[in-house]
């Protein structure tokens, strides 16, 4: 007599987005996948595969967007609705038993302080508080209390920049998979499954990425602990959200999740690392050296290391920027060291100029020298648009990003411009356009970015952090948050009391979430202690 597989579907939205810019994201950003281009996109969920093989994996749609500005209301509606529509049509057919929910965890939506819990509430008037969720998320996503309540396991990564997100989307699968076939004891499971606890503690700590990076301490020895808390008996899995700091929600700050069966376990596990999170906050610095950016090009200018990169922290496209921020590039051109006669050369990366300007520059070709207007259509908060004049170095078709892009020379500055924004991590990002960062054109390269992504940090023989003004600012205070919950670290330096960081145990959605306190227990422990019982026997 065959096993029937388990029916897993799978659906999310991801955005990381900051309400501090005037950008907005809409629907077609999101370039949504649906059915079974969706099991296309991960090679763990093959066929043949020890995950593919294990259950019956249907698509619903996913959708994850570069991070840009909050998503429209109209945007939300459009894929939420058809998210829903698609599971119903799956529901139709046959039971769903299982879903992974995946997120980013940083979504804005206009109107809405909670999208993703907002989402996964809908998706479950549709295939019911029976079916088991499992989301995974970004570390610089958040975790709501209603949002924990919602999901019955789930994982975050575990490094900054993220270098194990396939990872951390696998291990959100293989635990729902363990979760709908087999007892926490590791038997086969007869009838539902009992779902685990989660011990949810939020921390009054928000910083951005660039000071909680897991390659340098404190963050790194905090992370290590991740997994170790993770393999403690009667511990399923664990995480740490450093949340997203560029959003102004009263959801935004730091969280812990652990859960498991076991609720003494979980709820320690839980303890020690916000307990860990909470004492080095103190220690948490800035990535790289970081200044003012006259502070980092004197420094560029002075050092021999080369290439010396400086990150244009504040309009960084890939934390939620709007990209088209002009600031920094009016402080470059406007500089005598990368003038006509000077030999200093600089590669900035880059700055959207629209269909228009690349029309130009296409039609008069490489080699040719022009004139075009670039940047501020949609952030000019800081800085209006520049017309700039230059030779024409080089054009590329067919970014997936990008669409065209140009590089114009104007000085010994060699400006990316771009049809539509677009994030330079990658090495083959600039030598694509006649670029080589390691020799020619390598004096300082100058990138719209937060922390260096791998390739760039092992290209660069040094670097600087520079402090510049944008939607995702690294100076939190200069923004001007008003809705997250306060005291509020770094915002408060000053704390009359320790915070509460015990373990509120969270129910699964089968049950109310009860109190309006954050700081309620929300689950009798006796009820647990149990569930741990009858399965211990």
């Amino acid at each position: 007599m065959s096993t029937r597989k388990p029916l897993i579907a799978i659906a999310g939205l991801g955005c990381e987005t900051s309400t501090f810019t005037p950008s907005r994201t809409d629907a077609p950003a999101f370039r949504p996948k649906r059915g079974g281009e969706i099991i296309d996109t991960y090679s763990f969920l093959q066929e043949g595969t020890e995950l593919g093989d294990a259950a019956d994996w249907r698509g619903a749609l996913i959708g994850h967007a570069l991070p840009g500005g909050v998503v429209t209301k109209a945007a939300f509606e459009e894929l939420a609705e058809e998210i829903v529509e698609r599971l119903r049509l799956i529901k139709n057919i046959t039971r769903i038993d299982g879903l992974w929910f995946d997120i980013h965890g940083a979504m804005s939506v206009e109107d809405l302080d909670d999208s993703e819990a907002e989402l996964l509430r809908r998706i479950r008037t549709v295939v019911g508080p029976g079916t088991v969720v499992s989301a995974s998320m970004d570390l610089h996503g958040n975790v709501s209390r209603e949002l924990c309540h919602q999901t019955d396991i789930i994982t975050v990564f575990r490094t900054a920049p993220h270098i194990d997100e396939t990872e951390t989307k696998e291990r959100a699968c293989r635990n729902l998979v363990t979760l709908l076939t087999q007892k926490p004891g590791g038997s086969t499971a007869a009838g539902a499954p009992v779902l685990p606890l989660k011990a949810w503690i939020p921390i009054p700590i928000l910083l951005p990425g660039e000071q909680t990076s897991t390659r340098m301490e404190p963050a790194k020895h905090i992370y290590t602990a991740v997994p170790e808390v993770a393999a403690v008996p009667g511990v399923f899995d664990a995480g740490i959200w450093v949340g997203y700091a560029w959003a102004d929600e009263p959801r935004d700050r730091a969280v812990v999740v652990v859960t498991g069966w076991d609720l003494a376990a979980i709820t320690q596990g839980a303890e020690k690392l916000a307990h860990m999170f909470w004492d080095a906050r103190k220690e948490f610095q800035f990535v790289a050296p970081n200044g003012s950016l006259d502070e980092c090009l004197e420094a560029a200018l002075a050092s021999s290391a080369r290439p010396y990169f400086i990150s244009d922290s504040g309009d960084n496209p890939t934390a939620g920027g709007s990209g088209d921020v002009t600031w920094t590039l009016k402080q470059l051109l406007a500089r005598p060291e990368f003038q006509q006669s000077s030999d200093s050369r600089l590669i900035y990366a880059s700055i959207p100029a629209g269909p228009e300007a690349i029309g130009i520059a296409v039609e008069a070709g490489i080699g040719a020298t022009i004139t075009v207007t670039v940047g501020a259509a949609v952030d000019n908060i800081y800085a209006g648009p520049i017309t700039m004049e230059g030779n024409v170095h080089s054009i590329k078709h067919g970014d997936p990003d990008a669409i065209t892009e140009v590089v114009l020379q104007t000085g010994s500055i060699f400006v990316i411009l771009t049809e539509l924004r677009k994030p330079y991590h990658h090495e083959h990002d600039f030598t694509d356009l006649k670029l080589d960062p390691r020799h020619a054109q390598s004096d300082i390269v100058a990138v719209k970015i937060g922390y260096l992504e791998p390739e760039l940090y092992d290209m660069a023989a040094d670097w600087m952090l520079a402090l510049t003004p944008g939607g995702v600012d690294q100076h939190l205070v200069r923004l001007g948050h008003k809705r997250i919950h306060r005291p509020m670290w770094p915002f408060d330096k000053s704390w009359d009391k320790r915070p509460d960081l015990r373990a509120r145990v969270i129910p699964s959605s089968c049950q109310p979430l009860t109190g309006s306190n954050e700081a309620d227990l929300t689950v009798v422990a006796s009820m647990w202690r149990a569930a741990t019982m009858l399965f211990a026997r």
